[in-house]
């Protein structure tokens, strides 16, 4: 028993009482040597509630969540139209299948050519195979093929990327909106990579093109309850089954906006793969203002008055858009701002309140918070407004543009084509931080915010590479 306790004493003390005799602190090395040794039990007991205080905030604490990788699906050149090409194919199968007059028909056409025109879509965005043949392919069967070949080809490219283990993978979650079929999109990536029979997978449908940010911060809360795993998420959409055929215009937007496209993030909880990881999730702030009918109505997913399956988007959506957005920059900010643009913001708010309330509301500079911006790449329009709002330079918001020109809107996983084009650039440094914000339906509002942990450099089979050296691209107003 005296061995032990000296062994203790020499380990947790001496260290300290060396470090205050060389500071000529005038303590005695000798009489403090033996005030430990006699004291010892006194001195153990003494110290267990500060060690229990110590294990629960270790173990409380939020676990840090890493990015390891993440690929985006790069489809095939076959499946590439030009604005062109698309709208021929459109009219040949609006003349072959439509009963209204041809008047109207072409009315319909001209109102999605004059779409295109203003979407900042490019030349090169890709629509698969089951709409590009005559007639159109939209069965089951083809909605399934589509959405195989995206999730597939994202998730084989980042398994040979990590090298990590199907058997490792604790965590699956996706993320697909109108597309849902029984069995789900997580039992058709179990049964493909045969992942372990236990592992915990969710699947969520219905949440629009906000739904990558919703399934990241899910899968951090599970990350946060399973220790030392892994977690996938996958966040597409299926085009197949979504062109609408009738005549309502507020549901022929979509038809010239979406594309195919996904990707696929790998997270972990592990300490060891912070060496390896390329970035670290800091926050996500998510809004939901659904309570609210002309949030909940602004984009909905129904049947017109011929009885036709489409997504009406309403009138009211800018104005949402913009109400919603607001209430996560409210939110976001106190968490990310420099301490003097919390000042401004706080003096403006009060002075707006009491004393002058025509005063302009004052618009944080979030570019002292961030070095990229993310920006869903709904349209053009909401990347203008967006830039416009936050008072963005074009090289801000140049990510957003060139992934909505080159990929079109692939809904949830835009901000991953942006964020691989930001890395393509060689533009990540460590240190650097990264604001990814996407809006959809419901209505919803939300932010992640990472981290990169080391200079960046692209993965293999960046769905850039084949291209970057042409962009950015001037893009015609």
């Amino acid at each position: 028993m005296k061995n032990s306790k000296m062994v203790f004493f020499k380990i947790l003390f001496i260290p300290l009482l060396l470090a205050l005799a060389m500071k000529g602190s005038g303590i005695n090395l000798e009489d403090l040597q033996s005030f430990f040794f006699h004291n010892f039990e006194t001195i153990t007991l003494l110290s267990f509630p500060l060690l229990f205080l110590l294990t629960i905030y270790i173990s409380a604490r939020p676990k840090p969540v890493y990015l390891v990788d993440f690929s985006c699906y790069l489809p095939p050149s076959h499946l590439k139209v030009s604005v062109k090409t698309l709208m021929g194919h459109a009219r040949r199968v609006r003349e072959a299948g439509m009963c209204w007059k041809n008047e109207e028909n072409d009315h319909l056409i001209e109102f999605q050519q004059k779409i295109l025109e203003r979407s900042g879509l490019g030349q090169e965005t890709c629509i698969p195979e089951g709409l590009q043949c005559f007639p159109l392919q939209q069965d089951m069967a083809a909605s399934r093929k589509e959405t195989e070949e995206v999730i597939f080809g994202a998730l084989d490219n980042l398994f040979r990327n990590t090298g990590v283990k199907a058997s490792d993978i604790g965590i699956l979650v996706v993320n697909s909106s109108t597309f849902n079929p029984t069995p789900s999109l997580t039992s058709m990536i179990v049964k493909k990579y045969k992942l372990r029979d236990n592992i915990k997978s969710l699947n969520l449908g219905g949440m629009g093109c906000s739904a990558g940010v919703i399934a990241i911060d899910v899968a951090k809360g599970l990350l946060q309850v399973h220790r030392k795993t892994y977690a996938i998420v996958v966040s597409t959409e299926n085009i197949t089954q979504n062109l609408y055929l009738g005549k309502n215009k507020s549901m022929l937007v979509t038809n010239c906006l979406f594309r195919v496209g996904g990707a696929a993030v790998l997270l972990s909880n592990r300490s060891r793969d912070r060496v390896r990881a390329k970035y670290e999730l800091v926050h996500t702030v998510r809004i939901h203002t659904g309570s609210d009918d002309r949030s909940f109505e602004c984009a909905t997913q129904e049947e017109d008055e011929d009885g036709i399956i489409g997504v009406t988007l309403t009138k009211n959506l800018p104005m949402v858009a913009a109400r919603t957005l607001r209430i996560n920059i409210a939110t976001l900010g106190p968490l990310v701002l420099p301490m003097k643009e919390k000042l401004a913001f706080f003096v403006t708010f009060v002075k707006k309140k009491y004393f002058k309330p025509d005063l302009k509301n004052y618009t944080p500079d979030f570019k002292l918070a961030f070095e990229h911006f993310c920006i869903h790449a709904g349209g053009r329009a909401l990347i203008d407004e967006l830039e416009k709002n936050l008072e963005l330079s074009p090289l801000h918001v140049e990510a957003s543009r060139m992934t909505l020109h080159r990929f079109g809107n692939t809904s949830s996983s835009s901000i991953w084509y942006e964020l691989a084009y930001t890395e393509a650039k060689g533009r990540m440094k460590e240190g650097d931080r990264v604001w990814q914000i996407a809006l959809g339906s419901g209505f919803k509002c939300n932010s992640s915010v990472w981290v990169a942990l080391r200079n960046i450099k692209p993965s293999v089979n960046n769905p850039w590479e084949d291209c970057m050296d042409r962009y950015p691209v001037e893009i015609d107003i």
